[in-house]
């Protein structure tokens, strides 16, 4: 007889959140199964006690270690690997014997829950089903009760054990928000929620659907008595200003009770939670503000100059592509504005816009912004002279470590003579002007350093790249492959231009073609020498 392994979600803690087939299955069960703490009685089986068969095997899978020390040689993982091991053989052995498991899950399954390790141990072995459970987040916002969010607003879902700045930059970016894991990360937690502008407007929710169940504004809450059956709401209304279509039937939180909305036409005034909503009184344009370009340098916070942190902690907004708008540290009164690539110069009259309101505005690149970067794209939206509006905001650039600075000062000095940089992206300039470029630094002997050398849809550049310089060159060049450079995947390569492997080549990587006197150490340093003879 074929036993089936059924993982069966019972909720977040009251008993009448059990749906009809978790409740069907438990009652059906020959094994039923469910995790304990370490020193504590599983909270699983307490929800679902009353519908344990009598005659059920009981399976008590208590974990070894929390989060605390272990003298385990493999230390917390491996005390956990252990541990799964032998849940994995105690069920297995039921399963063979032909009984049917049931293993309990608080909440649901498949949402941080420790059943999905058994889960996937035993779905190629064993007929498996898995029975979705009201996740605790959903008990927690019924609790309040307030919309977690509204029509299009994102909702994110984040561990508290994520780094505190990786924390904060995601809450600034998201409508409303799920904070789980807390218990000793909620001081981390809160300080994030401070710096992301999320304070006001956070619930704290603890034990959710239960007997004990409190819920209050995270800032009045006490650090030291957060459990870890406990979370964050962050309603995506906190996130917005106050408008009728979101508020037309608020409910005021902290009495829980209803607050009625008059509204003649549109609604212009509001009460939230206390705060009084003030009239906007149209006065004189404000004087646009300084508009800063800002390079980041290629990656490690060590790269970045002081001049641009200074910066950084004074502007109210970042503007720029998502990927160096993630590298801003979040903080209390900033507004991240990232967007995607190749749209340069929509993101420049974006950031001009806001400086002209008066805002303090920042444009971010890797880099340095003036090599490939967002200042001349800044420079070009604000000399349209369909906005010639632009052209009152003062724009001041603040120099970054370029990539090729920092590939050349891992390999060594070998941009320490005359050397030229091109870009080999033919996206605002024709393919033919960039090999005429490249045959006339390649005749003039000039080092060169080569960005954007290859993409996912862009191959045949590079290759092309590598015949037209050993037309000039010999095959012999050396050649510097530097990948990630500042990253942790960070590597270089030294080659020759006869040997590159232009399939290896990426957009991850920038390329420096020596001069015909470029020369590689014994210890493998590359240099090229300031004189030529």
């Amino acid at each position: 007889m074929t036993a089936s392994f059924h993982v069966v979600g019972i909720g977040p803690g009251d008993p009448e959140l059990i749906t009809r087939k978790a409740e069907r299955l438990i009652g059906a069960a020959s094994v039923v199964a469910f995790h304990a703490g370490v020193t504590k009685q599983s909270h699983a089986r307490r929800i679902a006690a009353h519908l344990i068969p009598t005659d059920a095997i009981e399976e008590e899978l208590r974990y070894p270690v929390t989060t605390g020390s272990t003298d385990h040689p493999g230390g917390y993982v491996g005390a956990l690997a252990d541990f799964y091991d032998e849940c994995e053989a105690r069920l297995a052995a039921h399963l063979d014997a032909g009984r049917d498991v049931v293993l309990l899950a608080e909440g649901d399954p498949l949402f941080y829950g420790s059943s999905m390790y058994l889960l996937d141990r035993f779905r190629d072995r064993f007929e498996t089903e898995v029975v979705p459970g009201i996740p605790a987040f959903a008990a927690a916002t019924a609790a309040i009760p307030a919309p977690l969010v509204r029509q299009t607003d994102v909702l994110t879902v984040l561990p508290g054990t994520l780094p505190e700045a990786e924390l904060a930059r995601r809450l600034a970016d998201t409508d409303g928000a799920v904070i789980m894991k807390l218990g000793r990360t909620f001081p981390a937690v809160r300080s994030a929620l401070e710096q992301a502008g999320r304070l006001d407007g956070a619930w704290y929710v603890e034990r959710a659907s239960q007997p004990e169940q409190r819920w209050l504004p995270v800032a009045d809450v006490d650090a030291d008595s957060v459990p870890y059956f406990s979370l964050i709401v962050v309603p995506g209304d906190s996130a917005h200003r106050p408008t009728a279509s979101r508020l037309r039937s608020l409910v005021e939180v902290r009495g829980a009770q209803a607050t009625s909305l008059e509204t003649t036409g549109d609604v212009s005034l509001v009460e939230v939670r206390g705060a009084q909503a003030t009239s906007l009184e149209t006065s004189a344009a404000p004087a646009p503000t300084e508009l800063l370009v800002i390079g980041l340098g290629p990656g490690p916070d060590g790269w970045l100059t002081p001049e641009a942190s200074e910066a950084l902690a004074e502007v109210e907004h970042v503007v720029g592509y998502a990927p160096y708008v993630n590298r801003v540290p979040q903080r209390a009164g900033l507004t991240r504005h990232a967007s995607g690539n190749t749209v340069e110069v929509d993101r420049a009259r974006f950031a001009l816009d806001l400086a002209l309101k008066g805002e303090r505005v920042a444009v971010v690149s890797g880099g340095d912004a003036g090599v490939f970067g967002m200042a001349a794209a800044v420079f070009e939206a604000a000399a349209d002279p369909a906005h010639p509006e632009h052209a009152t905001v003062p724009v001041r650039v603040l120099p970054g470590v370029s990539a090729v600075q920092a590939v050349a000062a891992r390999a060594g000095a070998p941009i320490g003579a005359d050397f030229a940089i091109v870009s080999l992206s033919d996206r605002l300039k024709p393919w033919a002007v960039v090999e005429k470029r490249l045959r006339a630094i390649a005749d003039a002997d000039l080092v060169l350093g080569i960005y954007n050398p290859a993409s996912r849809s862009r191959r045949e550049q590079v290759v092309e790249t590598q015949k037209i310089l050993l037309e000039h060159r010999s095959p012999d060049t050396v050649v510097i492959v530097g990948r990630d450079v500042g990253r942790s995947e960070e590597s270089i390569v030294v080659t020759t231009l006869g040997e590159l492997d232009t399939d290896s080549i990426d957009m991850k990587c920038l390329l420096i073609i020596g001069a015909s006197s470029t020369r590689v150490e014994p210890n493998g340093s590359v240099w090229t020498p300031r004189w030529v003879e």
